[in-house]
């Protein structure tokens, strides 16, 4: 029996948000704690510091609880997505690969995962993700110093690891996969070299992007990310100012929203 957002508080799922990349989403989190469980710290981040630092893999959110509340949702709702994201890196939660299996058997609308990369050096973190529709995935430095610098990483990452790690994914995932990069003062400078770097993964997409979230980085202007995007010219390229959100109904209050970053 499907119920409304009045008679029951989704713990798990959230939105649907208006995505400029992925339409009317509807957010999954998999960790769902109170506090933000991440491998980095970035300093554009809209949720907040991080405090729980992390690599270990764990299992937060039984996959069980997340279809349950997926099955109560209204009939009426619109869903361009289900979005693998939330309060933190979706995949450090051990048990992603399982729900994204499930999620594929179960519901007929695409998955999508929004990644910080940080793992994807990872073979059993690549396969998972391969049974995806979707993988937006962060680069948003050009060096092992602008990484500390940009994404403050959990101690002993490396750079060229993910860079790494990215490019055999690229090479293999039969779906659609973006590479988002996060422009703001502190990384614009390096936007020469990071192009260097997204050709040589060579994604399906590449998405410029600047912090408009309410968070401690201010946000590049328009004309600036324009000069930005030019360097791109012949990828297949979107930006945030230019791609307009659709308008959605939301089954979440704005309480579950605001503690997920979303506005």
């Amino acid at each position: 029996m499907k119920i409304n957002q009045d008679a029951y508080k989704f713990h798990y799922i959230y939105g649907p948000v208006p995505s400029w990349r992925a339409g009317s989403s509807l957010g999954i989190d998999l960790l769902s704690q109170k506090e933000k469980v991440c491998s980095f710290d970035c300093l554009y981040c809209q949720l907040g510091k991080t405090k729980i630092a992390t690599v270990t893999r764990k299992s937060y959110v039984p996959v069980d609880y997340i279809l349950k509340e997926l099955d109560m949702l209204p009939d009426d709702i619109s869903i361009d997505y289900l979005t693998l994201s939330g309060r933190g890196e979706p995949t450090l939660a051990k048990n992603i690969g399982n729900m994204i299996k499930l999620l594929k058997k179960e519901r007929k609308e695409p998955v999508a995962v929004i990644t910080n990369s940080s793992l994807i050096n990872r073979q059993d973190v690549r396969e998972e993700l391969s049974g995806t529709d979707f993988v937006i995935a962060k680069l948003d430095a050009c060096s092992q110093e602008s990484l500390m610098e940009i994404n403050k990483p959990f101690p002993e990452m490396k750079f060229e690891n993910i860079v790494e790690g990215m490019g055999i994914f690229s090479k293999y995932f039969r779906g659609k996969m973006a590479l988002q990069v996060m422009f703001m003062r502190e990384n614009a400078k390096y936007a020469c070299a990071m192009n260097e770097i997204v050709r040589e993964i060579n994604p399906d997409e590449v998405q410029i992007n600047t912090p408009l979230r309410p968070c401690a980085i201010d946000a590049l202007g328009k004309e600036e990310l324009a000069r930005i995007k030019n360097l791109f010219t012949g990828l297949n390229v979107i930006s945030v100012y230019e791609n307009p959100k659709k308008r959605v109904k939301s089954i979440s209050d704005k309480a579950t929203l605001k503690r997920r970053g979303k506005t």
